[in-house]
């Protein structure tokens, strides 16, 4: 199949919440006709940035979500409440310091739950392949713990557990609803831990000012130029759960199959999360943990996410032995 005849549609999908809606876009290919549980995947991001410009940013022309596409899938993503073009919660419009922050992860769990139903019932499926990234691993775990049998395969893309260093999405003190973060700051987090020398080469100028101007242009624009708004749910999470011995999902729990990918240079989930997460996926059918080389938190986006792309790829398109025809 030809990336050249990718159909996209964006559409509102409506929460549990009266009044919040979520944005949800679809990609597939024109010739696509059936449509499948193994063929299905919804995507959701982190705790700070929206799925919409993570998932589907074209570097060197292609996006994520347009590979996937042309490769036969039909493809989803969600922009959690608060997030990217979905619908922002009351307290956004308001001082970040009225209110406790927002959009705690049982809520963003909800969302997801609106999400996959809405695409199980417009594809008439029983079941959907999950992706999540950083937080939304989290989100794609626990509703996976809640609903297995809504779920085909779930992939983790740098996975979230217990830590006992700060997140680096905490700048410490109190919490408000929102958090404010300036264009200005997004590089060097990105390339954290990453040697100078090899900065350039793994996320060029071209495809970061590429991911910047989509981001910080998006319905989670902040109040001023190169800013974003940001709920800070996942922050009180992370020092209320993750940091104090608390996971919000159970690994040993999930009956389907689990592929985890993780960059090198992950300081955000650095590699004794993926190990931990990897060594209680005890009820998995099976379970797979691909480590790429030279990449950081946000691999997918970086010039070796070809890996990233390959390995989901084999995950979700191979049949085991004992589930093949005879």
């Amino acid at each position: 199949m030809s990336s050249s005849d990718i159909v996209t549609e964006g559409m509102m999908v409506p929460s549990d919440t009266a009044g919040i809606s979520l944005f949800v876009r679809n990609k597939r290919h024109a010739d696509l006709a059936r449509f499948t549980p193994g063929n299905t995947i919804l995507f959701v991001a982190g705790s700070t940035y929206p799925a919409s410009t993570s998932f589907d940013l074209k570097l060197d022309g292609v996006s994520w979500m347009d590979h996937l596409a042309a490769r036969g899938h039909d493809v989803y993503l969600v922009d959690i409440r608060g997030y990217g073009n979905s619908t922002r919660p009351p307290e956004m419009a308001q001082p970040a310091s009225d209110n406790s922050p927002i959009v705690r992860t049982p809520v963003a769990v909800r969302d997801i739950g609106s999400v996959v139903a809405f695409i199980r019932a417009r594809r008439n499926l029983a079941d959907i392949n999950l992706i999540g990234w950083s937080w939304g691993t989290t989100l794609m775990s626990r509703y996976t713990n809640e609903n297995p049998e809504a779920v085909g395969k779930l992939v983790l893309i740098a996975p979230q557990w217990l830590r006992d260093t700060p997140s680096l999405a905490d700048a410490g003190g109190p919490l408000g609803a929102y958090r404010i973060v300036d264009r200005s700051a997004a590089k060097s987090r990105w390339l954290n831990g990453v040697p100078g020398d090899k900065k350039a080469a793994l996320l060029p100028d071209v495809w970061f000012e590429a991911w910047a101007d989509a981001t910080f242009a998006s319905g989670q624009a902040g109040p001023g130029p190169s800013q974003l708004m940001a709920p800070n749910g996942t922050v009180i999470d992370s020092r209320e759960f993750w940091a104090a011995g608390k996971p919000l999902y159970d690994p040993a729990g999930l009956v389907v199959p689990v592929l985890i990918v993780h960059g090198e240079w992950d300081r955000d989930c650095p590699l004794e999360m993926a190990r931990a997460v990897f060594g209680r996926l005890t009820a998995a059918p099976y379970r797979r943990w691909v480590e790429i080389g030279e990449a950081t938190h946000s691999l997918f986006l970086e010039t070796n996410r070809w890996q990233v792309f390959g390995a989901v790829d084999q995950f979700l398109e191979e049949t085991p032995p004992d589930q093949r025809p005879r």
